[in-house]
């Protein structure tokens, strides 16, 4: 080694390890990037106070039957499980975390977490609490926007981030209230981008972080180095309940759109396309020509809808939405549910081995027809159902994803006639007596007519089941 190189190992060394009057000097703010990294304590100042605690109380009432009617003579007369009862109610607790979103008092957490509360209580770090309404719930996203009364006091909060942004290898902290232990704060790197095949949502694609993340966390912000918000903690992939290293975030650019989207009748309106598809497998790949599999294969086109007249057909290949890249359909909803009605978007498919640019008008998916919910009476074997007719808005607001016309059963009573006939939700009701049923009307008026013996036809599965009920 020449003494060149040798002195500049020594120099490297001693900038790394320092020396004894160096371990001495008080910290100081960063004052660049490059500082930041060496600890996350400015970061963590900056943004923690814009993380609350969230506890959700809800009253459960239950039913105790006395052990007595549970002997079968009285079975006999009352039947399993109705005899006389008792009422009572207990209070259930649950604690998550929010992050405030503006000054006045604007709160996001996930829907789980306040789901039936009768109050909710917001509690900053600073150890103030709110007591906060609900504005605003998302099942499908597992999203709720809440407020809180300020006074007119400023809070603190953080701003958005754009996801799309990301890439996997970032650095990111997770702040929230774990077990309840209070406010904790773990640091992590995205370990990998778009996860669609979590939870049994539709318009899943989190954010996968290394970062711990634990029970009581759901709600809180998974931060990037800059300060603001790239997601919304939500779930964790565990065999134990604890931390294993998998936890997963709703990015920020869903978040927005549950924020700034419109709600009709207390559901938030989204785009929809009106077609429906698999992702590309080697196989169709190698029938397609494609070079290796991506995109989503479409299969079916609603007539009518944006995507028919957008000029989208069967046999197309989605690769990609607004420049975005889908390769699965949970990715092709997400990236069309990230988007606002009324605005439009660039589609670029694979159409007979050549790139094309379809261009895509955003709308809300038709209540065509009106779904007439209806809950059946009667003497007839569809008592205690509750039907409706399918048409895009109710598919959509039940997470289906292709759908036949015709009239579904939503719902059952438990105790009712359908439900002992072996009924289920979900089931389409193609016809009674060899009659089609096209509407709930029809069926209701077919449900009229007195008849020795019932044959029923349900499709279920893909498969179509006959009942026949002698009366």
């Amino acid at each position: 080694m020449t003494m060149a190189k040798l002195c500049a190992v020594l120099l490297a060394a001693a900038a790394i390890w320092g020396s004894a009057e160096a371990a001495e000097v008080q910290k100081t703010v960063p004052e660049s990037a490059l500082q930041v990294r060496l600890s996350y304590a400015p970061l963590v100042r900056k943004v923690a106070p814009a993380v609350v605690n969230i506890y959700a109380r809800k009253v459960v009432r239950s039913r105790q039957i006395s052990p007595l009617f549970n002997d079968p003579f009285f079975s006999r007369f009352f039947g399993n499980g109705l005899g006389p009862s008792i009422s009572r109610e207990r209070v259930q607790n649950s604690l998550g975390s929010g992050v405030i979103i503006d000054a006045d008092g604007m709160i996001i957490t996930n829907n789980h977490v306040i789901e039936g509360a009768d109050e909710i209580t917001v509690v900053l770090s600073d150890r103030r609490e709110f007591n906060a309404i609900i504005v605003r719930t998302d099942e499908p996203t597992d999203l709720a926007v809440l407020k809180v009364d300020t006074n007119n006091e400023s809070l603190p909060f953080l701003e958005f981030h754009d996801s799309d942004e990301l890439e996997v290898g970032d650095l990111v902290l997770a702040i929230g209230n774990p077990f309840g232990v209070g406010q904790t704060v773990t640091s992590g790197i995205v370990s990998a981008l778009a996860r669609t095949q979590i939870g049994d949502t539709n318009y899943a694609s989190f954010i996968q972080t290394d970062a711990a993340i634990n029970p009581g966390n759901s709600g809180g912000a998974l931060i990037g180095m800059d300060g603001r918000l790239v997601g919304i903690n939500t779930a964790i992939f565990s065999k134990s309940g604890g931390s294993q290293g998998i936890g997963f975030a709703i990015p920020s650019n869903m978040v927005r759109t549950v924020i700034a989207g419109k709600a009709v009748g207390g559901r938030l309106v989204r785009p929809w396309l009106g077609a429906w598809g698999q992702g590309v497998s080697a196989d169709i790949a190698a029938t397609l020509g494609m070079k290796r599999p991506k995109g989503v294969l479409v299969k079916e086109v609603y007539k009518g809808g944006p995507a028919f007249d957008a000029g989208l057909r069967p046999g197309d290949v989605i690769l990609s939405v607004a420049g975005h890249t889908v390769d699965d359909p949970n990715a092709l909803t997400y990236r069309i549910a990230t988007l606002s009605v009324g605005t439009s978007a660039k589609l670029l498919v694979l159409r007979k081995g050549r790139d094309e640019t379809l261009h895509l008008k955003l709308s809300p998916p038709p209540e065509t027809p009106p779904r007439n919910l209806r809950e059946l009476t009667g003497e007839h074997p569809l008592t205690g159902s509750t039907v409706a007719n399918m048409s895009p808005a109710l598919a959509d607001e039940l997470g289906l994803g292709s759908f036949e016309p015709g009239v579904y059963i939503l719902d059952l009573n438990r105790r009712s006639f359908a439900a002992r006939m072996g009924f289920r939700p979900g089931d389409r009701l193609v016809s009674i007596n060899s009659v089609n049923i096209n509407s709930v009307s029809s069926l209701q008026n077919l449900l009229t007519k007195n008849s020795a013996r019932w044959s029923i036809s349900i499709k279920r599965g893909g498969k179509v089941l006959k009942l026949v009920i002698d009366r």
